[in-house]
Formats: structure tokens, C-alpha cells, sequence
């Protein structure tokens, strides 16, 4: 069917059984062999991408460490990369 690329093994884990169940029942109804089946799911997913969904609660914010801490970040860094 898609023979574009050369066939790969793949495992998965974590896929739901009943989910599965019911995708290999359809693909075996629609006489396709599971690889075949993925292919077009894979293809038609990738056809309509989603918008990224934002991380709820996760901010960053610039804060004071107090005084004599100015520098501290260029201190970080000639420690961790040299001068």
C-alpha cells in the first residue's frame, strides 16, 4: 500500500488495549494489515497538526538574590565555562 520507505519494526508501549482492539478490528474489516493501517492513521494525524498546548502554572520571573549578588550569574559563568 504505502511502500514509500523501507518497512521498520517498531514496539510501543503504553497504547491502550481497547483502543487497539478496536483499531486492528477495523483494520482487519477493512482487509489491511496493521502496518498499513498505522501508516494512514500516522499520515492523517500528521496532516492536521495542533496548536502546542501551553503549560499551565509554569512562569518563569526574574528575582532579587539581595545584595552583593549583582554578579552573580557572570560568576556562575566563569566558573562553569572559564573567562
Amino acid at each position: 500500500m504505502l511502500n514509500i520507505m523501507p518497512k521498520t519494526f517498531i514496539g510501543v508501549r503504553d497504547v491502550d488495549t481497547k483502543t487497539f482492539q478496536r483499531f486492528r478490528t477495523r483494520s482487519t474489516a477493512e482487509r489491511l494489515k496493521i502496518g498499513d493501517a498505522l501508516n494512514k492513521a500516522m499520515l492523517l494525524w500528521l496532516q492536521h497538526p495542533s496548536k502546542p498546548k501551553k503549560r499551565k502554572g509554569f512562569t518563569l520571573r526574574p528575582f532579587d538574590w539581595g545584595p552583593g549578588t549583582e554578579r552573580t550569574s557572570m560568576e556562575i559563568d566563569t566558573i562553569l565555562y572559564g573567562k
